[in-house]
C-alpha cells in the first residue's frame, strides 16, 4: 500500500465475519463474486467456485433458487473440501428462499451468508412472514445477512408510498431523488426489522446497486451517512467487456477514495465462452491501482510509440503479466509480501533505465535504432545487460532468482 493510499480514512462500520473472512470494521477491503452455473449441478457449480477462489474470489456466492439448489449445497461444500477449497459461500435468495431455508436445514447449516433482496421476498403480510422466516433461520444458524436492495426489483409498494407522500410536497423533489431514497429506506428499514427479529447489528451487510454510475455513488453517498453497518458495493449490470470495467471502475473508485465500501464485486456479463474469474481480476485490479489492497506483482509496461517498432517488448509484458499471476496460488503462501513486487519492461531508452530503476526489477529493451541490448536494473542498480535469442527466458530467471531471494523465508 503506497502512503497516498494509507492516508486514506474508511468509514467507520461494524466488522462481520462470514465463514473465516472478516467485512468491515479494519479488514481488508474483501473481493467477491458469484457463479453462473445451475446450482442444482453439484459438479459444475464446485468447480466454478474453486476456480473463482483461486482467482482470489475471497466469497462467493451461489443462486439457491430451487429444492435441487438448496439439497446440493452440502454436496458442493463436501466437494470444496475435497479440493482444499476453503471459500465462504453465500446463497443468493429471491422469493422463494424461506421454503428452502426452512426445508433443507443441512443448506441453510452450510452457507455462510444468506443475501436477501427486500424487493423479492413477497407483497404485504406475506412480505413481513417470509422475511422474518428467513432472518429466523439466520438467527438460529448464526449466519450473518447480505440486505441487497437492487433498482431493477425495488419493493413497488414502498416506492410507490414515497411518490405519493413527495407529490404532496409543496416543493416536490425529483422523482430520481426519491427513487434514491426509496433503495435507501428499503435497505435500513429491513435492517431494522431483522435486529427487531433477533438477527444482530454485527451481522447485517447491506447494498443498494444501481446500473448508472452517477446513480450508485449518489445513493451509495447518502446511505454511508446514514448507517453503520457494512456495505456491499458493485454496479449492477455493468455489462460486457471493456464498457463494464470501465463503468465499474468509475464508480467504485469514486466511492473507494471516499473511504465507501467495505466489499466489491464487479457484476461483468462473460464474453462467449470466457472465464468467470476475470470478474475477480478486475476487482483486484481496482484496489491495487488504487493502493488498498495488493493482491499480484505488478508489471509496469510502456504504451510503445514510433521508437517501438518492435512488438518484442509487448510479448515480454504480456508473458511477464501472466507469468507472474499464474504463479501466485504458490507463491502465495511460500513468499509472503511477494504481491507488493514491482515489474517494469520498457521498451526504449526514454523512460526505459528511469522507470526500470523505479521498480524492484526492470528491464529496459531496445528501441528502434538503438543498440540491441537489454540492460537489467534491480532495487535501482544495472546487474547485467541481456542480449540475444533468449532475453525472455534469461529475465524470467532473473525474477524467480529475486522473489526467492527477497522473499523466501530464510530471507
Amino acid at each position: 500500500m503506497n502512503s497516498a493510499a494509507a492516508s486514506l480514512s474508511r468509514r467507520p462500520c461494524v466488522a462481520v465475519r462470514v465463514g473465516t473472512v472478516t467485512v468491515g470494521g479494519n479488514a481488508p477491503i474483501v473481493v467477491q463474486s458469484m457463479t453462473n452455473t445451475d446450482t442444482a449441478d453439484p459438479v459444475a457449480t464446485a468447480s466454478q467456485v474453486a476456480e473463482l477462489a483461486r482467482a482470489g474470489s475471497e466469497l462467493v456466492r451461489i443462486t439457491v433458487n430451487t429444492e435441487e439448489a438448496a439439497a446440493a449445497v452440502p454436496r458442493i461444500r463436501e466437494m470444496l473440501e475435497a479440493q482444499g477449497v476453503q471459500v465462504p459461500l453465500i446463497g443468493d435468495f429471491h422469493f422463494n428462499g424461506h421454503r428452502l431455508l426452512s426445508k433443507y436445514p443441512a443448506c441453510a447449516e452450510l452457507l455462510d451468508k444468506y443475501r436477501i433482496n427486500p424487493g423479492n421476498v413477497g407483497r404485504g403480510r406475506k412480505k413481513d412472514e417470509q422475511f422474518a422466516t428467513i432472518v429466523e433461520m439466520a438467527c438460529r444458524y448464526a449466519k450473518p445477512v447480505r440486505i441487497g436492495v437492487n433498482w431493477g426489483s425495488l419493493d413497488q409498494e414502498l416506492a410507490v408510498r414515497l411518490m405519493d407522500e413527495n407529490a404532496r410536497l409543496a416543493a416536490p423533489r425529483p422523482a430520481v431523488e426519491v427513487m434514491y431514497e426509496a433503495m435507501i429506506v428499503s435497505a435500513l428499514e429491513s435492517a431494522q426489522r431483522a435486529e427487531e427479529i433477533g438477527l444482530g447489528h454485527d451481522r447485517i451487510i447491506l447494498s443498494v446497486k444501481m446500473s448508472g454510475v452517477q446513480d450508485l455513488i449518489a445513493v451509495y453517498r447518502k446511505l454511508a451517512a446514514r448507517c453503520d453497518y457494512p456495505l456491499h458495493l458493485g454496479l449492477t449490470e455493468a455489462g460486457m467487456g471493456s464498457k463494464g470495467i470501465v463503468a465499474s471502475t468509475a464508480a467504485l473508485a469514486v466511492l473507494l477514495q471516499e473511504g465507501i465500501g467495505d466489499t466489491i464485486r464487479i457484476s461483468l456479463t462473460p464474453e462467449p465462452g470466457g472465464s468467470r474469474s476475470q470478474e475477480v481480476q478486475v476487482a483486484q485490479e481496482i484496489l491495487q491501482s488504487m493502493g488498498l489492497r495488493a493482491f499480484t506483482p505488478a508489471v509496469v509496461a510502456c504504451p510503445g510509440c514510433g521508437r517501438t517498432s518492435s512488438d518484442y517488448f509487448q510479448h515480454l509484458a504480456q508473458d511477464i503479466q501472466a507469468y507472474l499471476r499464474e504463479q501466485m496460488p504458490v507463491w502465495r503462501s511460500r513468499y509472503p509480501g511477494v504481491e507488493a513486487l514491482k515489474v517494469a519492461v520498457m521498451g526504449c531508452v526514454v523512460n526505459g533505465p528511469g522507470e526500470s530503476k523505479q521498480a524492484n526489477i526492470g528491464i529496459s529493451l531496445p528501441g528502434t535504432g538503438e543498440i540491441p541490448v537489454a540492460p537489467v536494473y534491480v532495487d535501482g542498480e544495472k546487474t547485467v545487460t541481456l542480449k540475444g535469442d533468449t532475453i525472455a527466458a534469461d529475465f524470467q530467471r532473473i525474477v524467480d532468482e529475486y522473489v526467492v531471494r527477497r522473499y523466501g523465508t530464510a530471507g
